[in-house]
Protein backbone atom coordinates (compact mmCIF):
# COMPACT_ATOMS: atom_id res chain seq x y z
CA UNK A 1 0.00 0.00 0.00
CA UNK A 2 1.28 3.43 -0.91
CA UNK A 3 1.51 6.01 1.87
CA UNK A 4 1.65 9.70 1.01
CA UNK A 5 2.01 12.95 2.94
CA UNK A 6 0.71 16.14 1.35
CA UNK A 7 0.84 19.86 2.02
CA UNK A 8 0.09 23.17 0.36
CA UNK A 9 1.57 26.61 0.85
CA UNK A 10 0.82 30.22 -0.06
CA UNK A 11 2.73 33.31 0.96
CA UNK A 12 1.09 35.71 1.20
CA UNK A 13 -2.32 34.06 1.23
CA UNK A 14 -3.69 34.62 -1.39
CA UNK A 15 -0.59 34.82 -3.51
CA UNK A 16 2.05 32.55 -5.01
CA UNK A 17 1.41 28.94 -4.01
CA UNK A 18 2.98 25.54 -4.04
CA UNK A 19 2.12 22.00 -3.09
CA UNK A 20 3.97 18.74 -2.50
CA UNK A 21 3.38 15.01 -2.23
CA UNK A 22 5.91 12.98 -0.22
CA UNK A 23 6.34 9.20 -0.44
CA UNK A 24 9.11 7.26 1.30
CA UNK A 25 10.50 10.56 2.63
CA UNK A 26 11.02 11.93 -0.89
CA UNK A 27 8.99 14.35 -3.03
CA UNK A 28 7.13 12.49 -5.78
CA UNK A 29 4.98 15.38 -7.06
CA UNK A 30 5.26 19.16 -6.84
CA UNK A 31 3.21 21.97 -8.28
CA UNK A 32 2.81 25.71 -8.10
CA UNK A 33 0.56 28.58 -9.07
CA UNK A 34 1.34 32.27 -9.43
CA UNK A 35 -1.90 33.36 -7.76
CA UNK A 36 -3.69 30.95 -5.47
CA UNK A 37 -4.72 30.28 -1.87
CA UNK A 38 -3.49 27.87 0.76
CA UNK A 39 -6.83 26.02 0.57
CA UNK A 40 -6.44 25.46 -3.19
CA UNK A 41 -2.84 24.30 -2.82
CA UNK A 42 -3.85 21.79 -0.11
CA UNK A 43 -6.48 20.39 -2.49
CA UNK A 44 -4.07 20.19 -5.42
CA UNK A 45 -1.68 18.13 -3.29
CA UNK A 46 -4.43 15.72 -2.21
CA UNK A 47 -5.66 15.34 -5.79
CA UNK A 48 -2.12 14.66 -7.01
CA UNK A 49 -1.60 11.97 -4.35
CA UNK A 50 -4.91 10.29 -5.22
CA UNK A 51 -3.95 10.30 -8.90
CA UNK A 52 -0.57 8.76 -8.06
CA UNK A 53 -2.33 5.87 -6.34
CA UNK A 54 -4.03 5.09 -9.67
CA UNK A 55 -7.04 3.48 -7.97
CA UNK A 56 -4.91 1.21 -5.79
CA UNK A 57 -5.28 1.28 -1.99
CA UNK A 58 -3.41 4.17 -0.40
CA UNK A 59 -3.21 6.24 2.73
CA UNK A 60 -2.87 9.99 2.41
CA UNK A 61 -1.72 11.92 5.46
CA UNK A 62 -2.60 15.61 5.45
CA UNK A 63 -2.72 18.41 7.96
CA UNK A 64 -5.80 19.80 6.18
CA UNK A 65 -8.71 18.67 8.32
CA UNK A 66 -10.80 21.04 6.19
CA UNK A 67 -10.23 19.01 2.99
CA UNK A 68 -10.79 15.70 4.73
CA UNK A 69 -14.19 17.04 5.83
CA UNK A 70 -14.96 18.41 2.37
CA UNK A 71 -14.19 15.11 0.64
CA UNK A 72 -15.62 12.66 3.16
CA UNK A 73 -18.53 14.58 4.73
CA UNK A 74 -19.73 17.65 2.87
CA UNK A 75 -19.15 17.09 -0.86
CA UNK A 76 -21.25 13.91 -1.12
CA UNK A 77 -24.24 15.90 0.17
CA UNK A 78 -23.53 18.84 -2.12
CA UNK A 79 -23.29 16.45 -5.05
CA UNK A 80 -26.63 14.83 -4.14
CA UNK A 81 -28.22 18.30 -4.10
CA UNK A 82 -26.89 19.22 -7.54
CA UNK A 83 -23.78 20.90 -6.13
CA UNK A 84 -25.71 23.20 -3.84
CA UNK A 85 -25.21 23.85 -0.14
CA UNK A 86 -28.05 23.72 2.36
CA UNK A 87 -27.24 27.25 3.44
CA UNK A 88 -26.93 30.29 1.24
CA UNK A 89 -23.78 30.87 -0.71
CA UNK A 90 -21.92 29.02 -3.37
CA UNK A 91 -19.44 26.22 -2.85
CA UNK A 92 -15.96 27.69 -2.85
CA UNK A 93 -13.34 26.02 -5.07
CA UNK A 94 -16.04 23.88 -6.67
CA UNK A 95 -13.72 22.76 -9.46
CA UNK A 96 -11.34 21.18 -6.95
CA UNK A 97 -14.14 19.82 -4.76
CA UNK A 98 -15.67 18.00 -7.73
CA UNK A 99 -12.35 16.64 -8.98
CA UNK A 100 -11.26 15.48 -5.52
CA UNK A 101 -14.58 13.76 -4.80
CA UNK A 102 -14.63 12.00 -8.17
CA UNK A 103 -11.14 10.56 -7.68
CA UNK A 104 -11.82 9.70 -4.03
CA UNK A 105 -15.03 7.84 -4.84
CA UNK A 106 -13.36 5.91 -7.67
CA UNK A 107 -10.34 4.91 -5.60
CA UNK A 108 -9.42 3.15 -2.40
CA UNK A 109 -8.19 6.13 -0.43
CA UNK A 110 -7.90 6.52 3.32
CA UNK A 111 -7.48 10.15 4.34
CA UNK A 112 -5.66 10.63 7.65
CA UNK A 113 -5.37 13.90 9.56
CA UNK A 114 -1.98 14.70 11.07
CA UNK A 115 -1.31 17.70 13.25
CA UNK A 116 0.90 20.26 11.53
CA UNK A 117 4.28 21.41 12.79
CA UNK A 118 4.69 18.94 15.63
CA UNK A 119 7.74 17.16 14.26
CA UNK A 120 6.17 14.41 12.15
CA UNK A 121 9.06 13.95 9.72
CA UNK A 122 7.07 13.29 6.55
CA UNK A 123 4.62 16.09 7.28
CA UNK A 124 7.51 18.49 7.86
CA UNK A 125 9.03 17.35 4.54
CA UNK A 126 5.72 17.97 2.76
CA UNK A 127 5.63 21.49 4.22
CA UNK A 128 9.26 22.12 3.26
CA UNK A 129 8.73 20.92 -0.32
CA UNK A 130 5.44 22.81 -0.72
CA UNK A 131 7.35 25.97 0.15
CA UNK A 132 10.16 25.04 -2.26
CA UNK A 133 7.57 24.44 -5.00
CA UNK A 134 6.04 27.85 -4.29
CA UNK A 135 9.52 29.31 -4.78
CA UNK A 136 9.96 27.51 -8.12
CA UNK A 137 11.41 24.09 -7.29
CA UNK A 138 10.52 21.21 -9.62
CA UNK A 139 11.31 17.50 -9.65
Amino acid sequence: MRIFYTDGSCSPNPGPGGWAVIENKKPVALGSAEDSTNIRMEAEALIAAMKLSDGEPCKINTDSEFWINVITKWAPGWKAKGWKKSSKGEIQNLDLVQEALEIYEAGQVELIWVKAHVGTEENELADEWANKAREGATL
